[in-house]
């Protein structure tokens, strides 16, 4: 049992069983056992790979791309470039090496800065951006400066925590860790309910069991994002795995040295994530005045050159690193590795468009 379970254990025994979101916040926040303030699970020796662990050109093309926004706001000087989540600070050393070739005024003028909650991740950021420039970190985005935003945030929302309704009967109570009779986590139906307004549109034909998920803490993340590129301008990018149409499912799923474990087995040593519902977020941003687009991530790397660059990568290269970057763009845009699964959406205010979201 797992030093954050045995908390967990007792907590439940104190106060009753916990909701998914509570339980999702444990494992992956807990000040002293949580997943992310103690480790770092990128890479291959950690428990998954994200797209900038996976190829150098996924961080350029966003770059490219934030200098392209940068430009359509009207290139003001006092921007920030920020990342939220930044994992191990790939995406943003990526980032910034791209901008400073493509878009000098933006690297010169703009502060960057960097959003994240971990101590033992920011080591690892400082370590990996030390000798890129200067970067400030917060712990949440409300500390940022007052000043036009360029936002990113890649794998960010899916591991935010998520509430969950189990369909019992005619209606939907929420899903709930509790014990069982040998004091092992157990879901349970708890007493909770949902505003049937919230439901999916194919919730009321859904089984006994059937289980649909919402997540308030990505709608507040959102909301807090779009009203600041609203008042200030500025720009979003996110990028996760999800779907773009509400449905009834469980998505709910936790990740071990790359493999998928049971979710309630090893509170604080798995990674846990869900799905991410697109449509909620783009609602949201919606609401705020801004307008989202959409692309799956394969759409937008190939738009944005991504075979363009593999080929200058690869022109004057031997035939084993010509083999690799193939592998690379096949993982980041094919449609049945990431290409598909995983979506790309901006946030821009409403009229502005940047390539490749010209629709």
């Amino acid at each position: 049992m797992t030093a954050l379970k045995q908390r967990i254990v007792r907590l439940i025994e104190a106060l009753g069983p916990i909701s998914v979101a509570e339980y999702m916040a444990l494992c992956l926040s807990d000040p002293d056992y949580g997943y992310y303030t103690t480790r770092d699970p990128f890479g291959a020796a950690g428990d998954f790979i994200t797209a900038p662990e996976v190829s150098q050109m996924f961080g350029e093309l966003i770059g490219v791309w934030l200098a392209s926004a940068w430009q359509t706001i009207g290139s003001p000087s006092d921007a920030l470039v920020v990342e939220i989540g930044p994992g191990r600070g790939t995406l943003m050393k990526d980032m910034m090496r791209t901008i400073t070739r493509v878009a000098p005024p933006l690297r010169n003028q703009a502060s960057f800065h960097l959003v994240e909650t971990s101590p033992r991740l920011i080591e690892v950021q400082a370590s990996t951006l030390a000798g890129c420039g200067e970067f400030t970190w917060h712990e949440d985005i409300g500390e940022l400066p007052d000043r036009p935003l360029l936002v990113v945030g890649n794998e960010l929302f899916d591991a935010l925590p998520t509430r969950q309704y189990v369909r019992a009967g005619a209606g939907w109570r929420e899903r709930v860790v509790g014990l069982d009779d040998r004091d092992e986590l157990q879901f349970y139906a708890g007493a909770g309910s949902i505003d049937a307004v919230l439901l999916p549109p194919d919730a009321d034909a859904a089984p006994p069991g059937a289980i649909v998920e919402v997540s308030p803490a990505r709608s507040a993340l959102m909301t807090k994002i779009a009203e600041r590129i609203a008042t200030r301008s500025g720009a979003g990018l996110f990028i996760d795995y999800g779907y773009v149409t509400p449905g009834v499912g469980d998505t709910l799923q936790a990740v071990v040295k790359h493999a998928y474990d049971d979710p309630l087995a090893h509170p604080g040593e798995a990674d846990l994530t869900a799905h991410v519902d697109f449509a909620a977020l783009a609602s949201v941003a919606r609401q705020a005045g801004l307008q989202p687009h959409l692309l799956t991530q394969g759409e937008f790397l190939l738009r944005m050159g991504l075979l363009e660059r593999a080929g200058q990568l690869g022109a004057k290269a031997d035939e084993g690193t010509r083999e690799r970057i193939r592998g690379e763009v096949e993982r980041l845009a094919g449609p049945q590795e990431m290409g598909d699964l995983f979506k790309v959406m901006a946030v821009l205010p409403a009229g502005m468009r940047v390539e490749p979201f010209l629709d």
